[in-house]
């Protein structure tokens, strides 16, 4: 997952805005608390996060994959006054920790948690999405695509996380073709071909394919 140089990363963290104190007790006991901390969005991705959340200002946004609220609350600062975040997370052990963390937080209001199967809550939701951020099991990013597609607005965005996948997409970074490698060649190749969004893939962390929908 760390393609660049590790003192030029930290340049670039110290040189990107700071999470808020919220947000740093977050990453902090996510790594030294929860398993696979590699899967928060951290400092950078997080501001990156929030700064397209600016920039679109939604009224409504879907995350598919919560894991410890980092993300969501990361999103939650750019939402027009009124506007809500909808995330779903499977992981049902994680929920009073990260409900406890949205409490705490300015913006937990603004924040809906859902526990439960992604591909079954999806079709139940009857929001218009401003922003959807896929970040949960690479196995079925092409379904959750699918589902959300025909929800996003006309100029709103999908974005989808660990699209590098730690360098995998790539055949000399892998000594093998795995499940979650040959979703997201997959996912990618079907987004880069699909006439209904134009995309940007940004090399930020694990790789962001920033999709809008035309």
């Amino acid at each position: 997952m760390e393609f660049l140089d590790e003192d030029l990363q930290q340049y670039i963290e110290d040189h990107t805005g700071a999470e808020d104190e919220l947000l740093t007790q977050i990453n902090r006991e996510t790594h030294l608390e929860v398993l696979k901390p590699r899967m928060l969005s951290g400092h950078l991705q997080g501001r990156v996060l929030s700064m397209l959340s600016h920039m679109i200002q939604p009224k409504y946004i879907l995350e598919i994959g919560t894991y410890t609220g980092y993300s969501a609350l990361s999103l939650a600062e750019g939402l027009v006054e009124g506007g809500k975040v909808v995330t779903l997370d499977i992981n049902e052990e994680l929920e009073s920790r990260v409900r406890g963390y949205f409490k705490n937080s300015p913006h937990g209001d603004k924040v809906d948690f859902k526990i439960g199967n992604a591909l079954d809550i999806i079709p139940t939701l009857d929001h218009t999405w401003d922003i959807v951020f896929i970040d949960a099991d690479k196995e079925n990013y092409s379904a959750y695509f699918d589902l959300v597609i025909d929800q996003v607005g006309k100029g709103k965005y999908i974005i989808a996380d660990n699209v590098l996948w730690s360098g995998k997409v790539l055949e000399k970074y892998r000594k093998k073709l795995d499940k979650d490698t040959e979703a997201i060649l997959e996912f990618n190749k079907k987004v880069h071909e699909d006439p209904r969004v134009e995309n940007a893939l940004f090399p930020i962390r694990d790789g962001l394919m920033v999709l809008r929908k035309l």
